[in-house]
């Protein structure tokens, strides 16, 4: 993983074949590619409309003004296509905050690798530069590949939550990996 100077441009990180980057104004279009399909957004029960994603893509760019991070446009380096997003937001549960590792990636690009690459640059993004403890990821029951993303990420289920979504209850469970220490580096 190559962090980037933040100064100099948006993007904030890279792997071996992607880049991840602030996501800009005006790309809304982008980001209907997936937030907009009912595919990809099945756990949202179906794709955001005009409106959803505008508020989404805003929502973004104050979290990255205000926190530093958000969820990131994921660049393909071979063709410069933008396939997804991942990024960290916060999430309260239960009167806790959690940063979470949230992602999205367009239905063409599923099977590929690329978000376990994404995802576990993210981990290590925010392990060694926001030097938090300990991440999560927030997945609906029903939401299989996300739920191995998570595991192969490391993560292990801790909690069952109901989230409401409109007007529905979700059932979801709460993923999380620790950062881990020096000390258990060795012993492993």
């Amino acid at each position: 993983m190559n962090v980037l100077n933040k100064e100099v441009s948006s993007m904030i990180l890279e792997t071996k074949r992607l880049r991840l980057r602030n996501w800009r104004v005006g790309e809304e279009a982008v980001l209907k590619t997936f937030l907009g399909s009912d595919e990809v957004m099945y756990a949202y029960e179906g794709g955001f409309d005009d409106l959803k994603i505008a508020n989404w893509l805003s929502w973004n760019l104050k979290l990255y003004q205000e926190k530093g991070y958000g969820l990131w446009a994921i660049e393909r380096k071979s063709d410069g296509k933008i396939i997804g997003e991942c990024g960290l937001t916060d999430q309260t549960i239960d009167g806790k905050t959690y940063v979470e590792i949230g992602y999205h990636l367009i239905a063409s690009e599923w099977h590929k690798g690329y978000m376990m690459e994404a995802t576990q640059a993210v981990k290590n993004y925010a392990f060694e530069i926001l030097r938090v403890a300990e991440v999560v990821s927030i997945i609906r029951d029903t939401n299989l590949a996300s739920m191995n993303v998570a595991i192969r990420n490391g993560m292990t289920v801790t909690q069952r939550i109901v989230k409401q979504y409109s007007g529905i209850e979700m059932p979801h469970y709460i993923f999380k990996v620790k950062k881990r220490t020096a000390c258990q580096k060795t012993e492993d």
